[in-house]
């Protein structure tokens, strides 16, 4: 089995692209069942922080420069949100480690991204993770408990440092495939190459 690892955080585009890109250089070498793809927490803006607003000039011009034109070349619907501040993403990490714990850690993830880029929900709150968390087969009032008691906040902090300081990650997505340090966006027919050569050694 051929370990995948992404650092990534929910706000962050580049990432909600990572984890499509992925999806599609596995599919296309029929590999998903050679593979365990894990997604690792990693805030870019941890509180106090303060995180960024989408009317500024920061996000507007990242967005219409690279974002976008991105996103149409890779042909990925994807939209600023218009929630500002962006959201503080600890509380949907948590969670993601309660839906680790459960096996549903990749469709929590991809849940994650599309409801903050194609839906502009609220995921810094509880309510939306609690709805969204339901969505994908979690129980819901277990979900809620975690969540409020801050159950898994200890091991989200420990994600974290794993991050920042074991593995020295400074930007996401950050790819670990087998012993391949990938970071920033590959290409698909690139990510599916180097899958390929990490399969065959």
């Amino acid at each position: 089995m051929l370990q995948i690892k992404v650092y990534s955080d929910f706000v962050c585009p580049y990432c909600f692209f990572g984890e499509v890109v992925l999806e599609r250089a596995l599919a296309g070498i029929n590999a998903r069942h050679k593979v365990s793809v894990e997604w690792m927490p990693f805030e870019l803006r941890p509180e106090p922080t303060p995180t960024l607003k989408p009317e500024e000039d920061y996000l507007q011009t990242t967005w219409q420069n690279s974002v976008y034109p991105m996103a149409k070349q890779l042909d990925i619907h994807i939209v600023l949100p218009d929630v500002s501040p962006q959201p503080y993403t600890h509380l949907a990490f948590e969670g993601y480690q309660f839906a680790k714990e459960q096996g549903l850690g990749e469709k929590y993830t991809d849940r994650m991204f599309r409801a903050f880029f194609q839906e502009e929900l609220n995921i810094g709150k509880v309510d939306v993770l609690i709805e969204l968390a339901e969505e994908i087969g979690l129980d819901k009032k277990s979900f809620k408990e975690a969540l409020e008691s801050r159950k898994y906040k200890a091991e989200h902090q420990k994600a974290l440092q794993h991050a920042y300081k074991e593995m020295g990650v400074q930007a996401v997505p950050t790819f670990i495939i087998g012993n391949k340090v990938v970071r920033g966006l590959l290409r698909e027919e690139d990510l599916r190459k180097l899958i390929k050569l990490e399969l065959e050694a």
